[in-house]
């Protein structure tokens, strides 16, 4: 008797900790206001709306000083979402592809504003003998990793021409690099062509003698396509809706600072990536590169819908069905 009545003690009492666990959890999940805000982003010129942001203060004025703000940076899309993904940041900077490849996976982020149109070129070796797209035919195509934004540009605009990766029942072969390494798989011949972001683009033509195929209105959706976005996710955004039109506010500042200020913009992009690298990028190459993007908070959502069929087709999701993504009320509030 005694027995059984332990072992139904014990049961009860394991019984009102789940409870008490499960309404604690419940109370977490749902959030409260935050006193801090983790901001991610990559330390290249498609990220220039996080960089001027930054440099000029407008992040945190916008949070005022009663919030903390963290910054962490990331050389990719992956690392980016896998970070995001486990509560190391709040929002943030990250190419559309994959945004869209990791909330087809777990909706737990959306994009809130777009931040850089363009920006991503196709260069080719000068000896490589390739002077149209259909030359790429049977090539090498260094991308700066598997599944990003660059990828699915690239096979949009093979398939503009009738080709196709390999794997995917093409002769184009993709070779994933880091973007600051390209310019010596060119000079060692390894690779015939490269999909990649600014300022890597005019980084090749000025190392490794690279030729511009398809500038940043001729590549893939040309100038309505999509390089950079803005993203938080919903347990940051849904627990402090005031705190993310801040952060949305001073993304619009930034935007439009460069807009009306291109010179100082590329002085605290050189600046501000020295500070993070050490190394100092040429004023002239990042000019250059600028000329090659557009800053924006604008989002073509079409342009979105095909990139996210793209990668359904390339084996990267299992659904191309984006709907909820994207997510522009905070965005609207900001403007106002």
């Amino acid at each position: 008797m005694k027995k059984h009545l332990g072992k139904a003690l014990i049961s009860l009492i394991a019984t009102v900790s789940l409870l008490v666990a499960g309404c604690g959890g419940g109370k977490e999940t749902a959030g409260k206001p935050a006193d801090t805000v983790k901001l991610g982003y990559f330390p290249n010129l498609t990220h220039m709306a996080a960089i001027v942001g930054l440099e000029k203060g407008f992040f945190q004025e916008e949070l005022g000083d009663q919030i903390t703000l963290k910054t962490q940076t990331f050389p990719n899309g992956g690392l980016f979402m896998e970070a995001m993904s486990t509560g190391q940041i709040d929002f943030g900077y990250v190419g559309p592809g994959p945004a869209m490849n990791n909330y087809l996976k777990n909706p737990a982020h959306q994009l809130l504003a777009g931040a850089v149109n363009g920006g991503a070129v196709l260069e080719v070796r000068g000896d490589a003998g390739i002077d149209k797209l259909t030359d790429l035919d049977g090539k090498r195509v260094a991308i700066p990793v598997i599944g990003s934004t660059q990828d699915i540009m690239l096979r949009k605009a093979l398939k503009d021409v009738g080709l196709n990766v390999k794997g995917s029942g093409g002769t184009v072969e993709m070779l994933a690099q880091a973007p600051a390494d390209t310019a010596t798989l060119f000079l060692q011949k390894n690779v015939d062509a490269a999909a990649t972001q600014e300022p890597w683009g005019v980084n090749l033509e000025e190392k490794a003698g690279a030729k511009l195929l398809l500038n940043w209105d001729q590549f893939a959706w040309g100038k309505e396509s999509t390089n950079t976005v803005v993203v938080g996710t919903k347990s940051f955004t849904e627990a402090n809706p005031e705190l993310t039109k801040k952060l949305l506010k001073a993304h619009v500042r930034a935007v439009e600072f460069i807009q009306q200020h291109p010179d100082e913009a590329v002085q605290l992009l050189i600046k501000h990536i020295k500070d993070l690298t050490g190394k100092e990028l040429k004023e002239s190459e990042i000019k250059a590169a600028m000329e090659r993007s557009e800053a924006t908070y604008e989002v073509n959502e079409q342009v979105l819908k095909e990139m996210a069929a793209i990668s359904k087709e390339a084996g990267y999701t299992t659904s191309d069905n984006i709907d909820g993504f994207v997510h522009l009320s905070f965005l609207q509030e900001a403007i106002k």
